[in-house]
């Protein structure tokens, strides 16, 4: 190889390691962040679009209620995301 094209290589995986791997790397850590930020009461949305509010946490199960008296039991890497509170919007 001539030195040429081991900087072309060299050039090629920072590109993909920057391109790729980075953000994957960013959004996994915010995620990571959001799951053990989690609060009882907090407003949720599951990866499988089922919305409830947090009723109880534990080490990897969060219990969440979707309805009066219907509580579910579910793992903690099934939240996808914590809604905004709509009565902080309403303050700024």
């Amino acid at each position: 190889m001539q030195y040429g094209q081991i900087i072309f290589l060299g050039v090629m995986l920072a590109a993909v390691y920057a391109l790729l791997i980075l953000p994957q790397r960013k959004k996994d850590k915010e995620t990571k962040a959001m799951l053990a930020a989690l609060e009882e009461g907090d407003e949720v949305i599951l990866t499988s679009g089922i919305h409830g509010f947090v009723a109880g946490l534990e080490n990897n199960v969060v219990w969440l209620t979707i309805a009066p008296n219907v509580d579910l039991k579910i793992s903690r890497s099934a939240i996808a995301g914590v809604l905004a509170d709509p009565a902080a919007d309403e303050d700024d």
